[in-house]
């Protein structure tokens, strides 16, 4: 269903399952897509029927459109997702690769040059974040999802403020995320 009302694809109330996924197939394929993205695996629990039911969709979308599959997910691999019949078919498809925080290097840099030149900030200086990227990338421990977090937080209290800048100081009145919080100062 959430392919379909992606896709904008009408449903018909007379429409099964069936009909609903051929169709989702079918624009896909005709559209040439060459990547499909799921994000938020962790959320499937192969111990539901919901659960089951979304892992059989994904795996008769990945034989059925001739396109690149890549799942994401928060600790796929703990979460029973490759546990029991549906778990090891998912396993015996897919290549997990593992990912971890980016170092700080010339593509964090970059990413904080991408991110602040999305910036539409009235009163903020070019080149302020690109001047603060060591500082971020050892508050946010090279994690692109905190990274992220830390600047939206400090975009939308300038906006608020009236400030329509980003500091040093407004990113250090931000809280982090919880994860982040926890890899700086480990365990409570």
């Amino acid at each position: 269903m959430e392919f379909t009302r992606f896709l904008g694809l009408p449903i018909r109330p007379r429409s099964n399952i069936t009909d609903i996924l051929e169709s989702a197939c079918g624009v896909l394929t005709d559209a040439r897509v060459g990547l499909v993205l799921v994000d938020e695996l962790h959320n499937i629990s192969l111990s539901t029927r919901a659960g089951a039911e979304v892992s059989d969709t994904l795996k008769y979308f990945s034989e059925r459109i001739p396109a690149t599959f890549v799942y994401a997910g928060i600790n796929v691999e703990r979460e029973g997702l490759f546990d029991g019949t549906r778990g090891q078919q998912i396993a015996g498809r897919f290549t997990l690769i593992p990912t971890a925080p980016l170092p700080y290097n010339a593509e964090w840099q970059g990413l904080v040059a991408t991110l602040e030149g999305s910036l539409r900030l009235h009163n903020h200086k070019p080149g302020r974040l690109t001047g603060l990227d060591r500082y971020l990338h050892d508050r946010t421990s090279g994690m692109i999802g905190s990274l992220s977090h830390l600047i939206r937080g400090a975009a939308l209290d300038a906006i608020l403020t009236g400030s329509e800048k980003i500091t040093k100081e407004s990113l250090k009145a931000i809280p982090l995320d919880h994860s982040s919080d926890a890899r700086l100062t480990g365990p409570r």
